[in-house]
């Protein structure tokens, strides 16, 4: 069991969930309030996507990016800003017998146009998402292939920014272990993502065989989707990680009752106490994790 954990929340998402959801926040001032409300709430971490603040929808707008930051950086809450860098990477397949004709949820760009704002802002950590993956029951496909992530890889060194490995299968966790064979990144982080369709199921047989395929030493976290969300948390603790939660992979607090960030955040971290687990502050997180304080 790890006894001192790093509670992640992720915060938005880029999902189609701002209509089942009032606090699912939107505008870079929502997002920024949710992350001093995790901050309080005793996170470690906040995972930030940005959204089109007219549309709700998901967005790569590097000026988007630099708000949510301004604003978190202004109110002097420490906490350990984790962006992704997994945006542009969306293909949506045509219908039957005609695939090249894309879907207008079509994102599709390449691996350093998708690491535009890490370049710009250098957060302390970013996301990298090892694969490519079947998402969800229709025609969706998030790309990421071999080529593009050592391109990926190796600009996110370069920068100095801590490289988050997103993990969604177990062809995912083989490929990152090569680019650290590769030399392509130093001591990253790792993220079990279990329960999206049709990655890796959210339960605790794969989430052992995953962690059992880590690399000795590494740090890592892991997630459930959806009502997943806490029973994946508390099994990642007693396997020996740290764990995510957030409005970016579940909407609920208790069955018929939306959460709030901070909400899920308080949830997960009195489980884990009565566990015997404690929270790490931002501060001992960048320990554990190895970060250097931006200025």
């Amino acid at each position: 069991m790890n006894h001192d954990v790093i509670i992640t929340c992720a915060l938005t998402g880029a999902g189609d969930t701002t209509g089942k959801s009032h606090l699912v926040p939107i505008t870079p001032k929502q997002i920024a309030a949710a992350a001093v409300e995790a901050a309080k709430a005793g996170a470690t971490v906040v995972h930030c996507h940005v959204r089109d603040p007219e549309t709700g929808k998901f967005s790569r707008d590097v000026a988007l990016y630099r708000e949510v930051m301004e604003r978190i950086r202004e109110t002097d809450v420490d906490i350990i800003v984790n962006l992704t860098a997994g945006m542009g990477g969306d293909l949506e397949i045509g219908p039957g017998e005609r695939p090249m004709e894309f879907g207008p949820n079509t994102d599709l760009v390449g691996p350093l146009t998708r690491l535009a704002h890490v370049e710009e802002l250098l957060p302390e950590i970013c996301t990298l998402d090892c694969g490519t993956l079947n998402f969800g029951d229709g025609d969706s496909i998030y790309v990421s292939t071999p080529a593009q992530l050592r391109v990926g890889a190796k600009r996110i060194t370069e920068l100095g920014v801590k490289a988050e490995l997103e993990i969604f299968d177990t062809g995912h966790l083989w490929f990152a272990k090569q680019l650290i064979k590769e030399g392509l990144l130093d001591d990253p982080l790792f993220q079990l993502c279990l329960g999206i369709p049709w990655g890796a199921p959210a339960d605790t047989t794969t989430m052992k065989a995953m962690v059992d395929n880590l690399p000795a030493g590494a740090t890592w976290a892991g997630f459930g989707i959806g009502r997943m969300q806490m029973p994946m948390a508390a099994q990642a603790v007693l396997l020996g990680g740290n764990v995510r939660v957030g409005l970016e992979d579940n909407l609920w607090l208790d069955k018929g009752v939306l959460a709030s960030n901070g909400q899920l955040v308080e949830r997960v971290g009195e489980i884990l106490t009565r566990l015997g687990a404690r929270i790490l502050t931002p501060a001992e997180g960048r320990v554990k994790m190895g970060l250097k304080r931006r200025a």
